[in-house]
């Protein structure tokens, strides 16, 4: 049966509550979706009997598992591709040649999802940058969801994934095939670091950052959310690093600190000069 309209407007609200997620009208259909797999896992007989569990109860894990049911993790190896020509050919250089002082280069991967991002880099970083065998290079990747985490951490994954952008040199060199999917070498798994956090609640401490990449995430806020978000990567990104957001998303119009950068066919951001 599918959701009445109080019914959805409680998951409405309660995915608005704890992450600044805004579910439009029409996303009905989304919502019976996804969390009908969430009412099957857990043993409900009907979508109804699991809102009506949620409003009966406090927050807790049952409630976590609907908001981050709701969350959308479609990603995928060299999602885009253009920003990881960026990355290769200007970005990193250029923070080579930055941080040559130092041997220091740190990297948040925000909204990481299944990892696909994060691990990116990773290979990015080994197969074109060896100099940064000897540096202390940190890639923190972060998602609001327990269960894309613990995925992200195991580096499973099926064919479809890895077909999916991914090039077959790179799977070749840098996957184990178990059964019918590949798993990342554990040298690279080691290279990323993942945590949980929600960008629209208090960030957890983090360093400075010398590049942020925060993709197809903005999209799903409110203005005053996106604006929040924006000035706290503000906060955290050095003055001469680089934010990277994707391809239907903008600074304009949301934070006038920021100035656009163009590498190629790919768009970043910086910290303008004060």
């Amino acid at each position: 049966m599918p959701l009445s309209l109080p019914e959805f407007n409680y998951v409405r609200r309660l995915v608005l509550e704890q992450s600044a997620i805004v579910l439009e009208e029409d996303k009905g259909y989304l919502v019976e979706s996804r969390l009908s797999t969430l009412a099957r896992q857990e043993g409900f007989a009907s979508l109804s009997l699991l809102v009506e569990r949620l409003q009966s109860e406090p927050y807790q894990r049952l409630h976590c598992r609907a908001v981050e049911a709701m969350t959308t993790n479609e990603t995928s190896f060299f999602r885009d591709f253009n920003p990881f020509e960026a990355l290769r050919k200007a970005v990193i250089p250029a923070l080579i040649e930055k941080r040559g002082q130092t041997r220091e280069l740190t990297i948040w991967c925000a909204a990481c999802s299944a990892g696909q991002e994060p691990y990116t880099i990773a290979m990015l970083l080994r197969e074109h940058f060896p100099s940064l065998a000897s540096w202390k290079v940190r890639i923190l990747a972060t998602d609001l969801s327990a269960e894309m985490l613990s995925r992200a951490r195991e580096a499973r994954y099926s064919l479809l994934e890895v077909n999916r952008g991914l090039p077959a040199s790179f799977l070749v060199k840098y996957f184990q095939k178990e059964g019918c999917n590949w798993q990342l070498r554990e040298d690279i798994r080691r290279m990323v670091e993942f945590q949980i956090a929600n960008l629209a609640s208090a960030w957890p401490l983090l360093p400075p950052m010398d590049l942020i990449l925060m993709r197809n995430v903005l999209i799903y806020f409110g203005l005053d959310t996106k604006k929040q978000i924006l000035g706290e990567v503000r906060r955290v990104l050095r003055p001469d690093g680089y934010f990277f957001l994707g391809g239907a998303e903008t600074t304009f119009n949301l934070d006038d600190a920021f100035e656009r950068v163009q590498f190629g066919r790919a768009t970043c951001y910086r910290v303008r000069n004060t």
